[in-house]
């Protein structure tokens, strides 16, 4: 049998939360660090834009929603 059916529901419904969260952080991390390194310029008219802070903001969220991620996936025993 896989992990996932030995979890109870509740716990397996927080671990897919927990994925789905991680995942968009990712991509919204990724994101502001394209447009805080110059990489993605879009919207044109965005503060964001070539600033150092938001690459460094982005930098730090998709790594935390890594983080998240590895830990919400389950482990084979």
């Amino acid at each position: 049998m896989s992990e996932l059916s030995e979890e109870p529901a509740d716990m397996r419904f927080v671990r897919i939360g927990a994925c789905i969260i991680a995942v968009l952080a990712i991509a919204m991390g990724l994101l502001w660090l394209g447009q805080g390194t110059g990489v993605v310029l879009w919207p044109s008219d965005s503060f964001m834009l070539q600033d150092r802070t938001w690459a460094r903001n982005g930098l730090l969220l998709a790594a935390a929603g890594a983080i998240v991620l590895w830990l919400a996936l389950p482990r084979q025993r």
